[in-house]
């Protein structure tokens, strides 16, 4: 899954954070969403990956 070589993953929300936890609410701020439809740019690292797996059911990975 990690490249060395700038592998980016771009993540879309598509969930409200409204009546979620905390934690899950920080994932998404760690990943740089806050607001519904937008788009954030990541490196393709595992705890990146695992960031996006706690919150699978707010975002969508966009090609």
């Amino acid at each position: 899954m990690s490249d060395k070589n700038g592998a980016t993953i771009k993540v879309r929300q598509t969930g409200s954070p409204i009546r979620r936890t905390k934690d899950q609410r920080a994932t998404l701020a760690g990943l740089g969403l806050n607001k519904m439809g937008r788009v954030s740019e990541l490196e393709d690292t595992p705890s990146v990956r695992g960031m996006i797996a706690k919150v699978q059911h707010m975002v969508e990975i966009v090609s």
